[in-house]
């Protein structure tokens, strides 16, 4: 089984040649690991219940899995359900990139008075684009105010004073005020009622499993040595990645990357050309394993031109010193 986290197709399209590469015998594809190691070098996306809090799915999944450290990248409130992304082990150090990522939810806002259909959509298309928001007061951060953006506002059903609606939005984007706000503009009031999360990033509620769903697949491979269920609800840690820009980098410059020295322009195989100057990327192997997150310091063209020098800071050594050979030590001993 060789599963690919970067797709082959359309390849030329998305990437610019720096120097051919072919896998070598090093390294491991991710959908091919041991399966001690896939689980701890994996992600898993829990359709979480109304009820617990977030951090409660994330001790569970801790102890279902028998690992020893989860986090998840975004809060629900007890009463939210829907998708909630959780890293496990290696992948805890990913936490931070995807918790950035866009959120979209599936919201049911009761408004306090009557108001036209018309004039409630027309209201509701006024805050699509960059918007003020000052967090809840029952919210962990400071109420300071600060400017997220509304990707996208649905509605799906009026039905009187109730209204459903989908909303793609700017991490960090709080649906509860929001919907106080919508009602503020309407002049009626309103209250957010329900809250479903159908997506985080790039994992849908289709990526979403229950948290028995992943005990019975866990139970299988314990008990019965079947891989295939677990392997299905866990993704290894380079899904989480695979949405940011990326380098693939040289088997000679990964171990290097591993004991965080910066990228230089020697060690590259393929640039995606959409990289910009500051923007953060990932560090790839051929074999579609993630070495580290990158600061880049210069343009796709510029790194595709460059002989020699840093095109990119390491910012996170994901992958573990020592998966590949340590050529940069080679280099050092004959000097």
């Amino acid at each position: 089984m060789r599963r690919e986290i970067i797709k082959k197709k359309n390849f030329e399209d998305i990437f610019l040649t720096k120097e051919e590469g072919y896998p070598s015998e090093y390294g491991t594809y991710p959908y091919n690991r041991e399966m001690g190691e896939y689980i701890k070098k994996g992600m898993v996306c829990i359709d979480k219940p109304m009820g617990p809090s977030s951090h409660e799915v994330v001790v569970w999944v801790r102890k279902i899995l028998e690992v020893n450290k989860t986090g998840h990248t975004g809060t629900l409130d007890p009463r939210v359900t829907g998708v909630l992304p959780i890293m496990i082990e290696h992948t805890t150090k990913l936490v931070k990139y995807l918790q950035e990522s866009d959120k979209e939810y599936i919201a049911l806002m009761h408004l306090h008075g009557d108001v036209k259909k018309d004039r409630i959509e027309k209201v509701m298309e006024e805050f699509v684009g960059k918007i003020y928001q000052r967090p809840p007061l029952k919210s962990a951060v400071k109420k300071r105010l600060r400017i997220r953006e509304i990707k996208e506002i649905e509605i799906l059903e009026i039905d009187g004073r109730n209204i459903l609606f989908r909303v793609a939005c700017e991490a960090g984007t709080y649906i509860r005020k929001l919907c106080v706000d919508i009602g503020e503009v309407l002049g009626v009031g309103a209250h957010m009622q329900e809250l479903r999360r159908i997506r985080t990033g790039e994992f849908d509620e289709s990526k979403a499993f229950t948290l028995h769903d992943l005990l019975d697949a866990y139970i299988f491979w314990k008990e019965e040595g079947e891989e295939k269920y677990l392997r299905k609800i866990i993704m290894p840690m380079e899904e989480v990645a695979k949405s940011m820009k990326k380098i693939i980098i040289k088997d000679t410059a990964v171990d290097a990357i591993c004991h965080g020295a910066p990228l230089t322009a020697t060690g590259i195989h393929y640039i995606e050309k959409t990289i910009k100057r500051g923007d953060i990327i990932a560090l790839f192997t051929l074999k579609s394993e993630l070495v580290a997150i990158a600061r880049s310091h210069m343009d796709a063209e510029e790194i595709l031109k460059a002989k020699r020098g840093i095109v990119a800071e390491t910012l996170r050594v994901i992958m573990e010193r020592g998966t590949y050979p340590s050529y940069w030590r080679r280099g050092k001993e004959k000097d």
